[in-house]
C-alpha cells in the first residue's frame, strides 16, 4: 500500500536535492574532477531541483564572478557521467539521478532588480515624501 502523498514526494525532493547540491558542492571543492576547466575555476552549486520521481536533477551552477560561464558549463556537461556516479554512491537513493547543468541566472536578475531600485527616477516614487 502507497502512502506517499503528494507533499511527501516534494518534501523528499526537496532533501534529496539539497543532499545532491552537498555532495557535487563537496566534489568540485575538492578538485575530484579532473578538468582543467574546473581546476582553474570556484563554482557554485546554487540548487539542485529533483524532478517527482528523483531521476532527473536540474543543477543550477554559477562560476565565481560569473567568469567563464560557458567553458564551465561545458566541463560540467562533460564530466556528468562522473559526476552522476559520484552522486549516486553518496545520494542513496534508488535510481541515479540524470543531472542536467544549467547557468543560474538568478543573481544576474537580482542585480537587474537592484540597479533599477537605486535609479534616481525609481527611488524618489518609491520614497514615502
Amino acid at each position: 500500500m502507497k502512502t506517499d502523498t503528494p507533499e511527501i514526494k516534494t518534501v523528499r525532493a526537496l532533501r534529496v536535492g539539497e543532499q545532491a547540491r552537498h555532495a557535487l558542492s563537496d566534489i568540485l571543492a575538492r578538485g575530484d574532477v579532473h578538468d582543467p576547466v574546473l581546476e582553474k575555476h570556484l563554482v557554485t552549486i546554487t540548487e539542485v531541483r529533483m524532478s517527482p520521481d528523483l531521476r532527473h536533477a536540474t543543477v543550477f551552477v554559477k562560476p565565481l564572478l560569473g567568469k567563464d560561464e560557458e567553458k564551465v558549463l561545458k566541463a560540467l556537461r562533460t564530466n556528468t557521467a562522473y559526476l552522476q556516479r559520484e552522486v549516486a554512491t553518496r545520494v542513496q537513493t534508488r535510481y541515479a539521478a540524470k543531472l542536467k547543468f544549467v547557468a543560474d541566472e538568478s543573481f544576474d536578475e537580482g542585480t537587474h532588480i537592484d540597479t533599477l531600485l537605486r535609479d534616481p527616477h525609481i527611488a524618489r516614487d518609491l520614497s514615502e515624501d
